[in-house]
């Protein structure tokens, strides 16, 4: 599940991510923030994590279950292929004014 809220001072959107999961871990990579791994944390079965993205783009993500399964979001607004003959969730944040 993605949760978008807009920040008017900041131009930006926090985006909450949400990947609910039997699982240790979940890790989620995204290409706005040079895919570097943020750790997501667990309540009620649901791994959370939130960021900060600008308005008016587009941003490729994924989620790492117990490091070893990677996994997309039902969520996603879409889908793009990706390099690894898979593909990756987009979150975008246009906003609607």
């Amino acid at each position: 599940m993605l949760k978008k809220k807009y920040v008017k001072t900041k131009d930006e959107y926090e985006v909450t991510f949400e990947l609910p999961a039997d699982a240790k871990e979940v890790t989620l990579v995204c290409d706005a923030n040079g895919w570097e791994p943020v750790n997501m944390k667990k309540s009620k079965g649901v791994f959370a994590a939130k960021m900060r993205l600008p308005a008016n783009g587009s941003y490729q993500y994924r989620y790492l279950v117990n490091n070893s399964e990677w996994v997309n979001d039902e969520a996603a607004d879409k889908y793009v292929a990706n390099e690894h003959g898979t593909t990756n969730s987009v979150v975008e944040t246009y906003n609607a004014n």
